[in-house]
């Protein structure tokens, strides 16, 4: 990417090899690709320099637009203060209503936004979900045959599964803002070389 500098202002921002005008001269697209940094910057194309210092995760935040800025003979990319995203949700108000802006379908009370916890916890809902249904059929089985009980490897398994479900879905509960709940994915290394995340990992079966 690159900017197009005239008296000092940025006027163009190029996201891709083109032929441009720059006062009475016409340019080839090519100059990007043989001209020199000196070449191109001597007619007022300068490359981008992107900071990302401010952007964060998109999963937890939002991020602002770029802004560009010209200044001591360098074009920055920057973002401003991310905002964090609903931790909770969000509901549809009274205020809502009054303004009009409620919908048919919904009633004061019902979910407007999802906040991060709800969509993290059916997250984890559906994991535990994905681990239990391969031995339902143990379940039915017990359930349906007098003399067939559940072996025990797989009944551990399964209350594992469910108990750890809820430890999970208690940490993301207990959260104390958008940092917080991110802090539980992130995987650091132990004193024995291993990684974990504080959030833990659901049991495996091996039969």
């Amino acid at each position: 990417m690159w900017a197009l500098v005239e008296d000092n202002e940025i006027t163009k921002i190029i996201n891709k090899p083109k032929g441009l005008v720059i006062g009475d001269t016409r340019h080839s697209r090519k100059i990007f690709e043989y001209w020199s940094k000196e070449e191109k910057e001597a007619i007022g194309i300068y490359e981008v320099i992107f900071d990302n210092s401010n952007k964060k995760d998109e999963e937890y935040y939002i991020n602002t637009n770029q802004s560009f800025d010209y200044s001591d003979g360098e074009v920055i990319a920057s973002y401003g203060s991310a905002t964090p995203k609903a931790l909770t949700d969000i509901l549809w108000t009274q205020e809502d209503s009054d303004n009009e802006d409620l919908p048919d379908n919904k009633e004061i009370g019902d979910v407007k936004v999802e906040g991060l916890k709800t969509k993290h916890k059916r997250i984890i809902k559906r994991k535990a979900s994905g681990l239990l249904t391969p031995t339902d059929w143990y379940v039915l089985k017990a359930t349906d045959v007098a003399e067939y009980s559940v072996p025990s490897e797989v009944s551990t398994f399964r209350t594992n599964v469910r108990t750890r479900s809820n430890e999970m879905e208690t940490a993301i509960d207990n959260a104390s803002d958008v940092d917080a709940l991110k802090t539980l994915y992130e995987y650091t290394e132990q004193a024995d070389g291993s990684f974990a995340r504080p959030l833990g990992e659901f049991p495996t079966l091996e039969i």
